[in-house]
């Protein structure tokens, strides 16, 4: 046990994701250590992002203004929309540069073990969007888990009937990849996402 303040800095940081309390431990002395203006500032940075930052009002996206940045974007293709489970996994798509349309965050995936269903996400607003917005092609890009394929297989029954062309990503394996290190199911989906050379 530490002194009581460094103690309840290691126990925040402790439930931090990927943070144990091995590595708290060592974060908070690092923290003990630096020089006080640079403890400041990093308790100031942590500050101004809860304070500034809120949800797009469209996209679910977070946003220093009611609209995101790629909201705000009229140079983005209409009609077509990328599902995502959470916010950053926007920066891994973007990160790409092969999407250029738009975006919505349902704020997580469907997991009945977890009593997450499809009414505690944001289907809805993504149903009013695709009114709105004429949105004629969706892409789930959810996680490849059976929950993110779970909320994938909701989402192309949900808009299917609307006329509105459903994709997910492609899976499978990893560019410079082995075969001796594939999984069965990694190696499985890629044999089925097979494309003609």
């Amino acid at each position: 046990m530490f002194e009581p303040p460094i103690q309840r800095l290691v126990d925040e940081l402790a439930r931090l994701p990927g943070v144990g309390q091995k590595s708290a431990q060592r974060l908070a002395f690092h923290l003990l250590n630096i020089d006080e203006p640079d403890a400041r500032r990093l308790a100031d940075a942590i500050i101004e992002m809860r304070v500034q930052i809120q949800l797009c009002q469209r996209c679910f996206n977070v946003s220093a203004s009611d609209l995101c940045t790629i909201c705000s974007d009229g140079r983005r293709e209409p009609g077509l929309i990328c599902v995502v489970e959470r916010a950053q996994d926007i920066v891994v798509v973007e990160r790409t540069q092969e999407y250029r349309g738009s975006y919505h965050v349902l704020g997580g995936s469907i997991s009945p073990i977890a009593g997450i269903g499809p009414e505690q996400l944001r289907f809805r607003e993504l149903l009013a969007r695709v009114e709105a917005e004429s949105i004629n092609e969706a892409i789930a890009a959810t996680n490849p888990t059976v929950e993110g394929d779970a909320t994938a297989l909701y989402l192309a029954r949900l808009l299917k009937p609307l006329g509105v062309k459903v994709s997910k990503l492609a899976s499978g394996l990893p560019v410079g990849g082995d075969l001796d290190y594939a999984d069965e199911i990694t190696l499985g989906r890629a044999l089925i996402g097979r494309q003609q050379l």
